[in-house]
């Protein structure tokens, strides 16, 4: 199942299940998908039902629009280790991303007027279905509602100033996240999926999950230790090898560009590249 939030023809925010042939609106359940993530074997039930809306028809928006937190994860493939010719880290290496840094499928990612070094990083999302503490990483399955592509768009002259990456993670509508959210049991064995980024349809990045330093059940143990994971909640898992800032010369993303992220199982996201105004 395909879980989305998204804008109506008529403007009107809502979400619901996405298929094949459009989207169903259920944005009449709940205010939010978050609030119905708990019961997604329910919300599988109205996934018969005819579809409300064309895809073509609605714009999308971030699946979850306003997490109480998106948790992201530093220097966590073993390829973008290795090609900054660094160590794995003895523990994970965690910084925050504010809600309005990001946008949905299809909307432009924007890079500020501060800086031109504006990169790409293809990342896998998990997304939190419940309130949880203190979760084993034997545990991690019952907590997850579902995962999405992200990219981490960084604008790296300002994560560089200091060793906090937080300035150069959340400049306004820097990064993105979507097409929807893929319930576990349509993903299949997520280790095993396919991360792949595209600059302008060319090739960039390319790995499998399982080059993740920590993986997704140590991520859920680790985060949900020091934090109160809610429902909806986001942890962005890290990037692969291939990012533009350790190319020769750099590949930083410009005005004009088309950036996608795919995920196999999950879909594409694909948003354009706009300058800040």
């Amino acid at each position: 199942m395909k879980l989305l939030t998204f804008r109506r023809p008529d403007g009107v925010a809502s979400w619901g299940i996405a298929k094949t042939e459009g989207v169903i609106d259920l944005g009449a359940r709940v205010p939010a998908l978050k609030h119905a993530l708990w019961a997604t074997t329910s919300l599988a039930e109205e996934a018969a039902r005819h579809a409300d809306f064309r895809l073509e028809d609605i714009s999308f928006l971030p699946p979850i629009p306003d997490p109480d937190k998106i948790l992201c994860v530093g220097l966590n493939y073993l390829s973008h280790i290795r090609e900054g010719g660094r160590e794995p880290p003895a523990k994970p290496i965690i910084f925050t991303r504010f809600a309005n840094a990001q946008v949905g499928h299809g909307q432009a990612m924007v890079r500020p007027a501060a800086s031109a070094t504006f990169d790409y990083e293809g990342e896998l999302a998990v997304i939190i279905g419940r309130r949880c503490r203190h979760v084993k990483a034997a545990d991690w399955e019952s907590v997850v509602a579902g995962y999405s592509c992200y990219n981490d768009g960084s604008i790296r002259e300002w994560q560089r100033h200091a060793s906090q990456f937080t300035p150069g993670k959340n400049f306004f509508r820097s990064g993105a996240f979507g097409p929807w959210i893929v319930t576990p049991e349509e993903a299949g064995d997520i280790a095993k999926a396919h991360l792949i980024t595209r600059l302008n349809g060319v090739e960039q990045q390319r790995a499998t999950i399982d080059d993740l330093c920590f993986g997704i059940p140590a991520l859920i143990e680790y985060c949900s230790t020091f934090t109160q994971l809610e429902a909806g909640d986001v942890i962005a898992t890290g990037t692969t090898g291939g990012v533009g800032a350790y190319q020769t010369p750099p590949l930083w993303m410009k005005p004009g560009d088309t950036i996608e992220v795919e995920i196999s199982g999950i879909g594409v996201l694909r948003n354009p590249v706009v300058g800040e105004t």
